[in-house]
């Protein structure tokens, strides 16, 4: 937009119809809360189009024209009011009069409920009436309304909340749901998938509305597969987590059938929001999402997706669950549409992760993935946790020997620091215990840690662990500075997404060096 207004600038009559197409409604809007007339707003419109094309000349940054435009838009209005009034047709009435023709019993139950719905709008404040038009009914989106209005996105985001609130207390239920279940902002007809239940309680206490769904997944942790709810895949994979995460199998299995039953009745939302962080835990189940719709594809819900890899006053960023209640409020609607793009990077993540091939996923990450800006990052730290060309550790295990190194002995300070200082990988506790434990235990353990009653187990506290402490073994520090290879010492028997790796002499490799995963049976 700022480009056709640069132009029109210029005199250019061709982009200034761009500008008047794109500002008509807001502008539309305005005049009419301060008219409360169709014909006398529209008169205001086209006159104050009129005046900015004339003097757009005197606009000095361009970046100022909502702003600018809507001044003009005003000082019409009140040229108007100082005028002598006469004869005004209802907004409704217009509006109405271009609809299709409907039988005399459906106009008067539509008529009804509009004026019920548009008089309760009426008792609105002028800044709730505004910003309930310009977003409900006219469309636009916070971040223009922010600057056509001079309010910043999270002012507007109260006003509509303290909006949404009134109207309900003010219309029946069911109204409130007509009105509200095709909306930007969500109704009973929008799906939430969210990350975590601490997320999902907020959003629950008003910040959105509509239904919640947690999705319940550690695709780090363990076997992952393309088609993950085979029986046998699923099995498998749930056998896994019951050994190394204490996970009870027929939990997790009824919890993946009931996720997957809501995925496949989910075409009946009118819109499905994805709320997603910029690490390898949540950039995992985001691809896994895009993978199964772009084998599913909606009819008519839309789908959309909101990421943030940081927010403003938090230096380190871990996740959507560190936010408040009121934070979490200035990201509502602020969701980006998900197209064939997003799609398409998100399948072809999921297919490259859940591969035996990690080659496939290097190669990946060498082309243009930007659709989905925080994948690259998060899936190149995947690749790091394979065990290193330099001393067979991935890089958990290479940063919790520097930490204790350092002098963090206690388990709980580690997962602390070293999960601060891989926030990347999004890694949660029990995926760090069962680490942790792996690094301690005979033969040739890495650490020695004292006073362990047991590590935390599923649904265990972490209390377990307050009384330990943790040091470097002999072997432990010889791996670390590089002069022992533990992978060959020990063995390995772990699972990287889709690649399984056995044995003493594990096919694939990580580069620390070069950044790449090498193929080391190729080499020999």
């Amino acid at each position: 937009m700022l480009q056709y207004i640069e132009e029109a600038k210029q005199g250019d009559r061709q982009a200034f119809e761009h500008i008047v197409r794109h500002y008509a409604g807001m502008a539309n809007a305005v005049a009419y809360e301060k008219l409360h007339d169709f014909q006398l707003a529209e008169d205001a419109v086209q006159e104050a189009f009129t005046e900015a094309f004339l003097h757009l000349g005197k606009l000095r940054a361009i970046e100022a024209f909502p702003g600018w435009f809507k001044a003009i838009v005003v000082r019409q209005c009140y040229r108007i009011i100082r005028r002598k009034p006469y004869l005004a047709v209802p907004y409704d009435d217009v509006a109405e009069s271009a609809e299709s023709p409907m039988s005399v019993s459906d106009m008067i139950e539509k008529r009804e409920v509009q004026q019920l719905v548009h008089d309760s709008i009426a008792q609105l404040t002028p800044n709730m009436r505004i910003a309930v038009q310009l977003f409900y009914l006219q469309g636009y989106s916070l971040q223009e309304i922010s600057g056509f209005l001079g309010a910043s996105v999270p002012v507007l985001k109260k006003r509509l909340f303290d909006a949404r609130r009134k109207l309900k207390s003010a219309l029946p239920v069911a109204d409130v749901i007509s009105v509200f279940n095709h909306l930007y902002e969500g109704g009973k007809g929008v799906l939430h998938i969210v990350n975590g239940d601490s997320v999902a309680e907020k959003l629950r206490k008003g910040i959105v509305q509509g239904d919640v769904l947690v999705w319940r997944e550690v695709y780090p942790h363990g076997p992952a597969t393309l088609n993950a709810s085979e029986a046998d895949n699923r099995s498998v994979r749930a056998d896994y987590l019951e050994q190394t995460l204490g996970i009870p199998p027929e939990e997790y299995i009824q919890s993946c059938e009931m996720q997957e039953k809501i995925l496949a009745d989910s075409d009946r939302y009118d819109e499905i929001v994805c709320w997603f962080e910029h690490d390898l835990f949540d950039q995992t189940m985001l691809s896994f999402l895009l993978y199964w719709f772009s084998e599913h594809p909606l009819q008519n819900a839309k789908l959309s997706l909101l990421c943030i890899g940081e927010y403003p006053g938090i230096e380190l960023f871990r996740g959507l669950g560190q936010l408040s209640r009121a934070q979490m409020e200035t990201l509502s609607g602020t969701w980006k549409s998900i197209g064939a793009k997003e799609l398409n990077v998100g399948r072809l993540f999921w297919e490259a992760y859940t591969s035996q091939d990690p080659g496939r996923l290097q190669q990946l990450l060498r082309e243009d993935t930007s659709a989905l800006p925080f994948a690259h990052d998060a899936f190149q730290m995947h690749l790091s946790r394979f065990p290193s060309t330099c001393n067979g550790l991935g890089i958990v295990e290479q940063t919790t020997l520097e930490m204790v190194d350092a002098g963090i002995h206690a388990p709980q300070a580690l997962f602390e620091h070293v999960g601060n200082k891989l926030h990347v990988l999004g890694m949660g506790d029990l995926e760090y215990w069962h680490i942790l434990m792996k690094m301690s235990q005979e033969p040739y353990p890495l650490l020695q840690i004292s006073g362990l009653q047991a590590f935390p187990a599923y649904n265990d506290s972490s209390i377990l662990l307050r009384n330990s402490t943790s040091a470097l073994t002999e072997l432990g520090r010889d791996v670390m500075e590089g002069n022992q290879d533990w992978t060959q010492k020990k063995g390995l028997d772990a699972w990287y997404g889709g690649v399984h790796l056995q044995g003493r002499c594990p096919r694939w490799r990580w580069d620390s060096s070069l950044q790449t995963i090498r193929d080391m049976g190729s080499e020999s």
